[in-house]
């Protein structure tokens, strides 16, 4: 098979949308953010990527805190705009309803279906235009609505996907199988002997 070179690219796709709150000299603001993930399970870490110029990150240094916010695919228009416009020049936090939960300088948005407050525990400014700022979860918050079986359910809150490749968004798709648990009763050919061979 014949592989074609993509350079340095990232073509890692699709990343959830996400629109990260802070505070900025009081007052809230929020941010389209898609460079974002998981980065600990235990204890729960989130890491955002952003541009060190961007007014929010001003904000994140600032109180060493931000909010995640999981806005589904309803809300793409404001969702978008977001991201279009800079809080310099524009409060974005009329789009929205503001609240706060354990951290009084942590802003979150009451339309979003889930609402996770972080507090920084660690920066790392990255070669090129991003710093990286890792936060470590202090509550998490949504609507008995979102839930199945007391835990957060992805097809209620219907949450963005972004794809990089294209800058198109995207919506889930359906449920395709278990996680560790699907591939147990995975099986490889092995070349050598054209055998199927059953992986442990």
């Amino acid at each position: 098979m014949k592989k074609t070179t993509l350079g340095n690219k990232n073509y890692f796709a699709p990343n959830p949308v996400v629109l990260v709150g802070v505070n900025i000299q009081g007052k809230p603001n929020y941010l389209n953010v898609t460079y974002t993930g998981i980065a600990n399970r235990t204890p729960a870490m989130i890491f955002i990527a952003l541009n060190k110029l961007h007014y929010s990150t001003s904000g994140v240094r600032e109180d060493k805190a931000f909010s995640i916010n999981i806005p589904s695919a309803e809300m793409l228009t404001e969702t978008d705009y977001c991201g279009c416009v800079s809080g310099k020049d524009v409060d974005k936090a009329n789009l929205f309803h503001t609240f706060y939960g354990l951290a009084r300088n942590i802003p979150m948005i009451e339309e979003c279906p889930l609402n996770i407050e972080c507090e920084v525990v660690q920066e790392l400014d990255l070669e090129g235009s991003n710093v990286l700022f890792i936060g470590k979860v202090l509550e998490s918050y949504t609507e008995e609505k979102y839930l199945a079986d007391g835990l957060p359910d992805i097809k209620k809150i219907n949450p963005i996907l972004f794809s990089i490749n294209d800058t198109n968004y995207y919506s889930i798709g359906n449920n395709i199988g278990k996680a560790w648990d699907f591939g147990k009763n995975c099986a490889r050919i092995d070349n050598r002997k054209r055998s199927v061979v059953s992986v442990p």
